[in-house]
């Protein structure tokens, strides 16, 4: 991630997310709590799929710690709806389909190299936001074999 992105110790923006019932829920929805903010790539994927199912496995565990989660991708509710219901997800999602929205304003909506060719994609990224909205951790260009368990460590410690 380049420096003018936020990092630990910024605030974190404050921008409207669509849910899969189509209604809008935003970072300081959850202010006075912890929350945790995992942006993926594309649903149903097969990395994508193994990181919700991860987080959706510990959400009871972050529950009881006092963590919100909210997964965000940039497909659209109707698709997040499917997705949950396939898997039974229980970490809830969110879409951030709009241009400028949240992931743009991270700077993880960006170009992308893979095998050779050139895209805009998601860069899979985690955000632990404190109670009072300021980043508390960031994980870049996360590897997703025991991501969600290694922010539930960070989240404990």
């Amino acid at each position: 991630m380049m420096a003018d992105f936020p990092k630990a110790g910024d605030a974190f923006p404050d921008i409207a997310l669509t849910t899969p019932e189509g209604g809008s829920v935003k970072p300081s929805d959850f202010a006075g709590r912890r929350l945790v903010v995992f942006f993926y790539p594309k649903d149903d994927t097969p990395g994508c799929t193994t990181e919700n199912k991860d987080f959706s496995a510990l959400a009871g565990e972050f529950a009881a710690a006092g963590v919100a989660l909210l997964g965000v991708s940039k497909d659209t509710p109707q698709k997040h709806a499917k997705f949950i219901a396939k898997h039974a997800l229980v970490a809830p999602l969110a879409s951030d389909a709009e241009v400028g929205g949240l992931s743009d304003a991270l700077g993880i909506w960006t170009e992308k190299v893979n095998y050779g060719r050139t895209y805009i994609g998601m860069v899979r990224t985690t955000y632990l936001i404190g109670p009072d909205g300021v980043i508390e951790k960031v994980w870049d260009k996360v590897k997703t074999k025991g991501h969600a368990e290694a922010v539930l460590a960070a989240v404990r410690g």
